[in-house]
């Protein structure tokens, strides 16, 4: 997108209700919000909320986790269908006491899967490139005991090559960055099969038994975040193309005959040029991964497609080896998935990247929420300061940014292996809900929540090794704020119960083998969104496809498949979506009729016999929501309501049913200002209306006051017991008629028969 359309963007952006505020936030007090504490939890049977009963008493208890009949799914090890409601884990690095306190408090909220993303070698400069990390092993080990024990499962990523090599291991090229490297370099493959069989073959002290035969570990990844279809594989430092193009010059070979013969069929003009081509020597470079981006013609872009092909092919065999080793040379019985990354041009190269990932079991991708300059500021990947700059905003108002959107392989589990509202957007609450909701009726298996760097929920996220003035640093990826993980209950629930349904498949897209490797772009595409989602010309009305392309509204209609080149005599489906959006008046509902999306006043309903409620700007919308059994008025300007079964019977005769509500969570004195500020560099940099943030804020959390009030249809209902935070009874209100006062400061209030 050009500085014009960006900026343009922007300031349509702006002018929109609800999320997209240019006015600095109210600031919370003791009028309209209140103090948040977690008291210490003896988790005991007194709490009326406690989910630990969904997990099995011992994770793994019945086997390993196994894919479904169709493959679509997972099943536990006796058969019976299971659904993951996940967390990544900083839990590993925590005391031992800290650690059983927050698998128990996961399990108690309806977690059942954690995500350890772990380095488990040693890459301090002087370490030999054997070294492992034994203090961490020590951990995941723990970790692993302690989840058991809440039967959470547990899946394990063990290398993420975001470093610089140390010398120390005497990798070519000296202090390398490791991207890609373990694609191409013998030495880093042979050290992380030395490092994995290290970590999955000896015995847990803690259990007795070695990962590879505890069912309580149910996925392995192979690593995180890393493709040689990336922008990353442009950094190969020469030895490493070299590498790479011996393997090419191989399969170019392999194809043709010879490279000679490879360069004389792709035919006349241009072909690429690159500083390693050495035909004479009988070799020839892969091209920069920016002209896999790039339309070529003739002989150039028969060139590009084998190199396309190569690519897809070389990774996909490299996966194909490593599931050989593990299982074959280890004995690991874990579902398998290669790595969970995108690429420099996903409408031209994601099929390729997914089709390399096939070589094993489960499909995964990381993707988070929110737009680029919604935080900026210096080191803003990682924590937030005063003065950095941000766009408080919804994701409720562009719903194609939505996380659960995904083409899903047949044959081949989706996972969303990281994902969040990140800090320090203020509308959170939002998240578990359309996760649930979105979940439930697309078929995704599993979104893991990045991450929890607190045993519990955090009270004080200030870091005192980041100083800024008089003030702290807070951590941009810590998930364990009151505004996202106290949602878990209800929404957890929901969808590990399979409270809403999941329609028939709403789109079946069938491609070739061919296709995908001449990087045509999929007729749905569920590539990484950039920028402000609400200006998609596919939410307005007058939309028309190009060609046989599909609008990207039918994530949030019903389950999409993709069939790359498995069965290709087989025909696409694609649903009539007419009867379920509205782009007049800016509505999409689910084929199963129980969720609506209104992404011009951004709320979100949801209408099924157990689970039912409303997220979004409730006051604007209206304020009042009637549903099937219940119905929620509010003059929160922005809150996200739950209302659940507990016992499994509909929300119209069910004896005990759950009513969350969460608002909005901001530090003690967290103070923003207008401003402008710039998004970019150079000649891309455009302008945005936002904020600046003044003050961080101190300790304790304040939470936006809860003016909701219900009128529930079923008359055994007799009384309202108001919990705290842990889920325990505080007190009772009356339930008079079926209308309910919720206190202000109430996240659960459970209501029963008496």
């Amino acid at each position: 997108m050009n500085k014009m359309c960006r900026a343009m963007c922007v300031a349509l952006c702006v002018l929109l209700p609800g999320s997209a505020g240019v006015t600095a936030e109210k600031r919370m007090t003791e009028e309209n919000s209140w103090a948040f504490a977690q008291p210490t939890d003896a988790f005991t049977s007194e709490a009326l909320v406690d989910l630990r009963f969904l997990n099995e008493e011992k994770s793994g208890q019945s086997g390993f986790i196994r894919l479904s009949g169709d493959g679509n799914d997972f099943v536990r090890g006796d058969g019976q269908p299971i659904r993951f409601w996940i967390v990544g884990s900083n839990g590993h690095l925590f005391a031992q006491e800290e650690m059983d306190r927050h698998t128990r408090w996961l399990a108690k909220i309806g977690v059942n899967m954690a995500r350890l993303h772990v380095t488990v070698c040693n890459h301090t400069e002087g370490a030999a490139i054997t070294d492992l990390n034994e203090q961490l092993i020590d951990g995941v080990y723990r970790f692993i005991k302690s989840a058991k024990d809440q039967g959470i499962y547990v899946i394990i990523s063990p290398y993420y090559a975001h470093f610089a090599a140390p010398e120390s291991w005497g990798i070519e090229g000296g202090k390398v960055r490791m991207e890609g490297l373990l694609f191409i370099d013998p030495k880093v493959q042979t050290a992380y099969r030395h490092w994995t069989k290290e970590l999955y073959t000896r015995v847990n002290p803690h259990t007795g038994l070695a990962i590879k035969d505890d069912p309580t570990v149910a996925l392995i990844q192979i690593h995180n975040e890393d493709s040689l279809l990336f922008w990353t594989s442009q950094s190969l430092t020469d030895p490493h193309r070299k590498m790479l193009a011996r393997s090419f010059s191989a399969w170019l070979t392999k194809q043709y005959g010879s490279v000679q013969m490879a360069w004389d069929a792709w035919g006349q003009g241009f072909k690429g040029k690159d500083a390693l081509d050495d035909l004479a020597a009988g070799q020839l470079a892969c091209l920069p991964i920016f002209e896999l981006t790039q339309d070529g013609k003739d002989a150039y872009a028969r060139r590009l497609d084998d190199t396309a092909r190569f690519m897809a092919e070389f990774q996909y065999e490299f996966y194909a080896g490593m599931k050989r080793y593990l299982r074959e040379e280890l004995g690991c019985r874990q579902l398998l998935n290669a790595t969970n990354w995108r690429t420099a041009n996903d409408p031209k190269l994601k099929a390729l990247e997914r089709y390399s990932y096939h070589a094993l079991d489960v499909d995964a991708e990381n993707e988070y929420v929110g737009s680029d300059y919604q935080h900026v500021g210096e080191n803003a990947a990682f924590r937030v300061n005063p003065g950095h700059f941000l766009v408080n905003e919804s994701v409720l108002g562009k719903p194609l940014e939505m996380c659960t959107s995904w083409r899903q392989e047949e044959g081949h589990p989706f996972l969303l292996t990281e994902t969040a509202w990140k800090n320090p957007n203020r509308y959170q609450s939002e998240g578990p809900f359309l996760v649930a909701a979105y979940q439930s009726i697309s078929g995704v298996d599993g979104v893991a929540w990045f991450a929890c760097t607190s045993p519990q929920y955090e009270q004080d996220p200030l870091k005192k090794f980041w100083p800024q003035g008089d003030q702290y640093c807070t951590h941009k990826w810590n998930h364990c704020y009151p505004a996202m993980m106290a949602g878990f209950p209800a929404n957890a629930l929901l969808y590990r119960q399979g409270y809403l349904k999941r329609p028939q498949t709403v789109v079946r897209d069938v491609r070739t083998l061919e296709d995908v490797f001449a990087r045509k772009p999929a007729r749905i595409q569920d590539n990484e969104t950039y920028g402000d989602q609400r200006q998609n010309p596919e939410l307005e009305p007058g939309w028309k496809p190009t060609g046989d392309e599909i609008n990207p509204v039918a994530f949030l209609v019903g389950p999409v498949f993709s069939n790359l080149g498995k069965d290709d005599t087989s025909t696409s489906v694609v649903m009539d979506l007419s009867s379920f959006f509205d782009p007049a008046a800016g509505i999409i509902r689910s084929a199963s009729h129980e969720l609506v999306w209104d992404y011009r006043r951004e709320i979100c309903t949801m209408d099924a016999p157990q689970a039912q409620g409303v997220t979004g700007f409730l006051k604007g919308a209206g304020g009042r929501f009637p549903l099937s059994a219940v119905t929620i008025t509010s003059e929160n300007d922005y809150a996200t309501v739950n209302i659940v079964s507990l016992d499994g019977e509909p929300i119209a005769t069910s004896k005990k049913v759950l009513v969350q509500v969460v608002t909005e969570n901001r530090l003690t004195g967290f103070e923003t200002k207008d401003a402008k500020f710039l998004v970019g560099k150079g000649a891309n940099a455009y302008e945005v209306d936002g904020e600046e943030i003044v003050r961080i804020g101190k300790p304790p959390f304040r939470i936006t006051n809860s003016l909701v009030n219900l009128e529930v249809k079923n008359d055994g209902l007799k009384e309202a017991v108001v919990l705290d935070i842990n889920g325990y009874p505080v007190k009772t209100i009356p339930i008079e008629r079926g209308k309910i006062e919720l206190p202000k400061d109430a996240i659960y209030v459970v209501l029963r028969a008496g």
